[in-house]
C-alpha cells in the first residue's frame, strides 16, 4: 500500500534545469560574440611531447625482421582480383596448350627423359672446389681393382711412389699374374733405380721440379741430388750414417731423415740399414737389367763426385757377402797387378823367342827339312802388349776401370774378355766388326757435338749411352778403355798433351784430353791453332789467343768468330781460358 502522502515521490530534475540555464547562457554569449573565447578556454588540454632516440642499424634490422613488421607489410599489400575460369572454359583450354610440346615431329625430347640421379645432378651440380678435391689418380687408400683400370706405366708409378722400396717379385704379385714381366721391367726402370737387387723410386718422382722441402724450403733439384747420394751409398754398403750424409750434402737433419726413412731402418749404435735384404735371385735372373742399372749408377757417381768433391780412394766398397758387380780398386792395386802380370808375360815371351830362334837355326842347317810350326796364340801377343802398356802408362782410377774385378767400363771379366782377349781388347782384325763400327759411330757423333773431351768425360757419356740402349745390345759385350781410346784416334781425333801443373788434382783419365782435329767446317784451322796453344800452356789469356790466331791465319778475327772457337773448345774461369774438362774449380 502506498502512503497517503505523496510529497516524497515528486520527481526532481534539477540537472535539466542547469542544462537549460547553460544553454540559454551560451546562446546569449553567441549573440554577444563571447562564445568562441569561452569554448576555447574549456577545450584546452595538456599535451606531452616526446622525442624518439635515433635507431641503430642493428635495432632497425631486428625491427624489419620482426613478426609484427612482416604482418604489417603483408596487410599493406594490395589485393589482386583474379578471374576464375572453369575446366571446360575455352580460356582454360587455350592456356593448357602452352604446356605441351609444339614440335611437329614425333621425336621424343631426350632432355626430358632422365633418371632420378641424373635429374638430381642437373638440379644440384657439384661445385668446382669439390671436383678439384677429388684425386686424379688412385692412391694407396684406393682399391687394387681401381688401380688396375689404369695403364701399366701409371700402375707402376703409383705403386712405387707410395711404397718407395719394393722387390721385383712383390711388384709382379701386386700387378697380377696376367702382366708380362718384360713390360714391367721396361716400366720400372723409368720410375725406379736398382739398389741391392731391389727397386727404389727415383728422387724426381718424389720431388717434382717446382716443389721444395717442407722443412727447409730447399728446391727440388738439391733434394734430388741429396737423395741420390743416399741411394748411391746403399749401392755400396748395407749401412749408412746420417751424420756423414748430412756433412756431405749440407742438408738439414729433417731432410736427411726423410731420405733415410724412405729406404732404411735405424739400428741403435749402428746407423741406418737398408730396409730389404739383398735380392741375389733377381741379380742372377736379369743380368742385362743389372748391367744397365750399373751404368746409370756410374754416371750418377761421376756427377756426385764433382758436386760434392768426393775423394775416389775413400769411396765405400761393396757390402760383404754380395755377389754383385765388383767394387772399386785403388790405383796402387792396379799398378801392382799390372807389374805382376808383366813379369809373368816376360818369362813366357822369352821362351817363345828362344823357340823361334831354334826353329830358324834348324831351317838354315837343314833347308830341305820343314819343321812344323805351332801357331802362336793371339792371347800371348796381346798379353805382351798389355803388359808393356800397363807398366808404362798410369793405371785408370775411374769407377769403371777396376782391374781387380777384371772390369771393362764396369763389365765383369767373363763378359768383357770372353772371346775378346784380356780387359776387352779386341783381337786383331776386329776393326770392321759390328761392335767396332757401332763404337766408332758413337765416338764420331759425340765429338761432332763436343769438340774437346777428356777420357773421363767420354767414358761417362759412353756409360749413359749404354744405359739408353735396349738390353742385349752388342755394345754390352765389353768395351775397354784402350779400345775406346783407339777408336777415338781412328775417328780423326788427336790427343792434346796439356801441361798440367804439378799440384793438379786431376785424375789420369781427366789428364787425357782428346779433340776433333777436322770437322769439315770453316773453323777447323782456327781450332787447330787454338789446340796447339794449349799443348804448350795449361791456361791462356784471351788477348794471347786472339793475337796468335791473327798471326797464324793472316787475318783479323771478328769477335763472333773468336767467341765461336772459344766456345767450341774452352771454358773461362777466373779471367783465364782452359780446355774443356781440364779446369779444376
Amino acid at each position: 500500500m502506498l502512503p497517503r502522502s505523496t510529497g516524497k515521490l515528486r520527481p526532481s530534475f534539477s540537472y535539466l534545469d542547469k542544462a537549460d540555464a547553460k544553454h540559454r547562457e551560451r546562446e546569449a554569449a553567441n549573440e554577444a560574440g563571447d562564445s568562441s573565447q569561452d569554448e576555447a578556454e574549456e577545450d584546452v588540454k595538456q599535451i606531452t611531447v616526446r622525442f624518439s632516440r635515433p635507431e641503430s642499424e642493428q635495432a632497425r634490422q631486428r625491427r624489419v625482421q620482426s613478426y609484427e613488421f612482416l604482418q604489417k607489410k603483408h596487410a599493406e599489400e594490395p589485393w589482386v582480383h583474379l578471374h576464375y575460369y572453369g575446366l571446360r572454359d575455352s580460356r582454360s583450354e587455350h592456356e593448357r596448350q602452352y604446356l605441351l610440346c609444339q614440335g611437329s615431329s614425333g621425336v621424343e625430347n631426350t632432355e626430358l627423359v632422365k633418371s632420378p640421379s641424373e635429374y638430381l645432378m642437373m638440379l644440384m651440380p657439384p661445385s668446382q672446389e669439390e671436383e678439384k678435391d677429388k684425386p686424379v689418380a688412385p692412391s694407396n687408400v684406393l682399391s687394387m681393382a681401381q688401380l688396375r683400370t689404369l695403364p701399366l706405366a701409371d700402375q707402376i708409378k703409383i705403386l712405387m711412389k707410395n711404397v718407395k722400396v719394393m722387390p721385383f717379385a712383390n711388384l709382379m704379385s701386386l700387378l697380377g699374374p696376367s702382366i708380362d714381366s718384360v713390360a714391367v721391367l721396361r716400366g720400372i726402370q723409368k720410375v725406379a733405380m736398382l739398389v741391392q737387387g731391389n727397386w727404389v723410386v727415383k728422387s724426381d718422382i718424389l720431388y717434382p721440379k717446382d716443389s721444395s722441402s717442407p722443412h727447409s724450403g730447399v728446391p727440388a733439384e738439391v733434394l734430388c741430388r741429396g737423395r741420390d747420394f743416399v741411394m748411391w751409398k746403399f749401392t755400396q754398403s748395407r749401412w749408412v750414417v746420417r751424420k756423414e750424409v748430412a756433412a756431405v750434402t749440407k742438408l738439414c737433419a729433417e731432410d736427411v731423415k726423410d731420405f733415410l726413412e724412405h729406404m732404411a731402418v735405424v739400428r741403435i749404435n749402428k746407423g741406418w740399414e737398408f730396409i730389404l735384404p739383398y735380392d741375389g735371385e733377381f741379380i742372377k735372373k736379369h743380368p742385362d737389367v743389372v748391367q744397365r742399372q750399373h751404368m746409370l749408377w756410374t754416371g750418377i757417381q761421376a756427377k756426385l763426385e764433382k758436386v760434392y768433391n768426393l775423394v775416389k780412394e775413400t769411396m765405400p766398397k761393396k757390402p760383404d757377402g754380395q755377389s754383385g758387380p765388383a767394387g772399386l780398386v785403388s790405383g796402387d792395386q792396379r799398378v801392382q797387378v799390372a807389374k805382376r802380370q808383366a813379369q809373368q808375360n816376360h818369362a813366357l815371351l822369352e821362351r817363345e823367342l828362344q823357340r823361334r830362334k831354334e826353329q830358324l837355326r834348324a831351317a838354315s842347317v837343314l833347308p830341305g827339312v820343314r819343321i812344323k810350326e805351332e801357331p802362336v796364340s793371339e792371347e800371348g801377343e796381346e798379353e805382351e802388349e798389355r803388359g808393356a802398356e800397363e807398366a808404362e802408362e798410369p793405371m785408370d782410377t775411374s769407377p769403371s776401370g777396376g782391374l781387380h774385378g777384371r772390369l771393362a767400363n764396369g763389365l765383369p771379366a767373363g763378359r768383357a774378355a770372353g772371346g775378346d782377349g784380356f780387359n776387352g781388347h779386341p783381337p786383331s782384325g776386329s776393326a770392321g766388326t759390328p761392335v767396332a763400327r757401332e763404337l766408332r759411330a758413337f765416338v764420331q757423333a759425340t765429338f761432332q757435338r763436343q769438340f774437346v773431351l777428356t777420357l773421363s768425360e767420354l767414358k761417362r757419356l759412353f756409360n749413359l749411352h749404354l744405359a739408353s740402349l735396349p738390353p742385349g745390345h752388342m755394345l754390352f759385350s765389353g768395351i775397354s778403355d784402350r779400345m775406346l781410346q783407339d777408336t777415338v784416334l781412328a775417328a780423326g781425333c788427336k790427343q792434346i798433351l796439356v801441361p798440367f801443373p804439378p799440384q793438379t788434382a786431376a785424375s789420369p783419365d781427366e789428364q787425357k784430353v782428346f779433340a776433333l782435329w777436322e770437322s769439315g767446317d770453316m773453323s777447323d784451322q782456327h781450332r787447330q791453332v787454338l789446340l796447339e796453344i794449349f799443348s804448350k800452356n795449361y791456361r791462356v789469356r784471351r788477348n794471347m789467343i786472339q793475337s796468335r790466331l791473327t798471326q797464324e791465319c793472316g787475318e783479323d778475327l771478328s769477335k763472333q768468330e773468336l767467341d765461336k772457337v772459344l766456345k767450341d773448345c774452352c771454358v773461362s774461369y777466373g779471367g783465364m781460358w782452359y780446355l774443356k774438362g781440364t779446369v779444376q774449380s
